[in-house]
């Protein structure tokens, strides 16, 4: 089977360019009221899920997406829109297994339980074995996205203590160069390559072709299963421990009837297409996009980047039903003369990350469409696998600008951020959140966990809100000092890290300033040393050549002569909008 498996459908390359990365949730078919309870510490004010608990069984997560997969042996799980090349959940899954043993082989990788892989890989059908033959081995598994600089990589992938790489041909550079940082590198498997075992390069066919007879663990669901990064509330970017169970919680919060079609029971058979853009190297296009719908054992379709006219190929020849997209992709579909209304006419349903889609933009993507159809919204974090809230199945649409209601077993609370005090409906302040899917904390990291997760097991989120009495919540502000670039997460504390690395600069300061397009862009303000010269493009291109390119700065380089700070020596921010607001009147 392995032969047909991989002969027939040979990796190709890739060009790889600026991706989509957004967070959201998964649709509702509910209305609900919220539910004021008080909790066994006798707290007020903690809102209760209207849709109650759900069950979480005590597995790994690659047995509970694939579980009964036998079934659908033969039919499409995951396919490549751009070349067109599809595994079935049998073929996904006989190489998940093989992965999972060759990892583990004495004559494959040699890696032992609780060992870190890495992956470096776009969105194509091979990212499904590769992850979860490091599951099923035992192991944690982080990603980076590929267009990350070497640096980034290297940085990461040090930081989660990863032994083993799986990536592309054009992508060896960067394993190359991270496996001259690690003493104890046990090997790079290089999916389209072939074996180099003098560079302890694998290619991922003969890989998967060759005997490797390694018994697999028994794996507590407990163990962290993957380390995503994100920026929390602050700083720089942290390994986020996500374990099996925090996954599989979130995945059962989604198969709840009243949540997901998928599980109701005239959709129990219908198996139908999902396009999807958001990179599976991101939370949210990993466990609430890629494992839910491997779960119900749909068709994902999805492509390694976002050209436009690879996806309109992709809605005439697959005719998806669910479409995942963010804003400026929906206005795309909206209003691109060549997404006609029958391009679009089996498509029933959408969600829509990242940031709300103004009711305006919803109704014209209607008006496209020539009909009303379901489009959900939601709000989610890497920190909670990722989804917390969802809006419900045709809501009310005067709610414009909600995120929905509380997942199954999940609980929030408003607390005010003068007093600390709960708050009741319709009163804004930051918004933390409680449930199965919240992280275990962050990887060698508990000065931050702990300012995270606090007590009771509340996750702060960084965001200002407020719910109404029907429990719809509304995000307002955030307080962290993250920039969000396309949905993509930007650590001011990392790009001033790498202009203080100029010579010629004292003190500096990073912050988002509003763009139409992008929701947001990073500017820098920097205090030049006494006699120094530097110029604007000197600080850009020092910048452009360490980071990907959403992280640069493309919101421009404002020279100050001093950063506003407290007298805690934090940033004051509001000061540096006001800063930018005199330059640019």
């Amino acid at each position: 089977m392995i032969s047909r498996i991989l002969n027939s459908t040979a990796p190709q390359y890739y060009r790889l360019g600026k991706g989509v990365v957004f967070e959201g949730a998964i649709r509702n078919t509910a209305s609900a009221t919220v539910v004021h309870r008080r909790h066994a510490s006798h707290e007020r004010n903690v809102v209760q899920s209207p849709f109650g608990t759900v069950d979480i069984p005590a597995k790994n997560v690659t047995d509970y997406i694939f579980e009964g997969y036998e079934k659908y042996a033969d039919k499409p799980a995951v396919t490549c829109g751009a070349t067109k090349r599809s595994y079935t959940y049998g073929m996904t899954y006989e190489m998940t297994n093989r992965m999972a043993r060759g990892l583990l082989s004495q004559k494959g990788c040699a890696m032992r339980k609780n060992d870190v892989l890495g992956l470096l890989l776009p969105n194509i059908p091979e990212f499904v074995p590769a992850l979860h033959g490091g599951l099923l081995a035992g192991l944690s598994v982080t990603f980076a996205n590929p267009l990350y600089t070497a640096e980034e990589v290297c940085r990461q992938f040090e930081n989660a203590g990863v032994t083993a790489i799986v990536t592309l041909p054009m992508l060896l550079p960067v394993a190359e160069m991270f496996r001259t940082k690690v003493k104890q590198y046990k090997g790079t498997i290089c999916i389209g390559g072939k074996h180099d075992l003098d560079k302890n390069i694998y290619g991922f066919e003969q890989f998967l072709k060759e005997n490797h007879r390694s018994e697999l663990p028994e794996i507590d669901c407990h163990k962290t299963a993957i380390l995503p990064y994100s920026s929390g509330t602050t700083g720089l970017p942290k390994g986020v421990e996500l374990s099996h169970y925090n996954l599989v919680a979130n995945l059962a919060q989604g198969s709840h009837p009243a949540i997901s079609k998928y599980y109701q029971p005239e959709y129990i058979d219908k198996k139908e297409t999902i396009l999807t853009i958001p990179p599976y190297f991101h939370i949210y296009g990993l466990n609430a996009i890629l494992h839910s719908v491997l779960k119900s054992k749909n068709h994902i379709v999805s492509i390694p980047r976002f050209i436009p006219e690879d996806y309109i190929q992709c809605l005439a020849e697959f005719r998806p039903q669910f479409l995942f997209v963010v804003p400026s992709l929906l206005l795309f579909l909206a209003t691109h003369p060549k997404v006609t209304p029958d391009l679009l006419s089996s498509v029933d349903s959408v969600l829509v990350g990242a940031a709300p889609a103004s009711l305006q933009l919803q109704e014209k993507f209607r008006t496209k469409v020539g009909r009303d159809i379901d489009i959900a919204q939601g709000y989610g974090m890497t920190e909670s696998s990722p989804v917390t809230l969802c809006t419900p199945h045709r809501y009310d649409q005067s709610k414009v600008g909600t995120c929905g209601q509380l997942y199954p077993s999940t609980e929030a609370k408003i607390v005010s951020l003068t007093d600390g005090s709960n708050l009741g409906p319709h009163q804004t302040g930051e918004l933390y959140l409680r449930g199965p899917q919240i992280m275990k904390g962050y990887l060698n990291n508990e000065a931050a966990t702990k300012e995270t997760l606090v007590e009771d097991g509340f996750l702060r989120t960084g965001d200002v809100a407020y719910y109404d009495k029907e429990g719809f919540f509304f995000i307002v502000d955030r307080t962290k000092e993250l920039i969000k670039v396309k949905g993509n997460q930007v650590s001011p504390t990392e790009l001033e890290n790498i202009v203080l690395e100029l010579p010629e600069v004292s003190d500096v300061a990073v912050a988002g300033v509003p763009d139409e397009t992008a929701g947001e862009l990073p500017r820098a303000f920097v205090v030049v040393k006494p006699g120094a010269d530097l110029t604007e493009k000197e600080v850009q291109e020092h910048v452009k050549e360490r980071v990907v390119k959403y992280k640069q700065l493309a919101g421009g380089v404002i020279f100050v002569k001093e950063i506003p700070r407290n007298a805690a020596g934090k940033v004051i921010r509001q000061q540096l909008h006001m800063i930018a607001a005199q330059f640019e009147d």
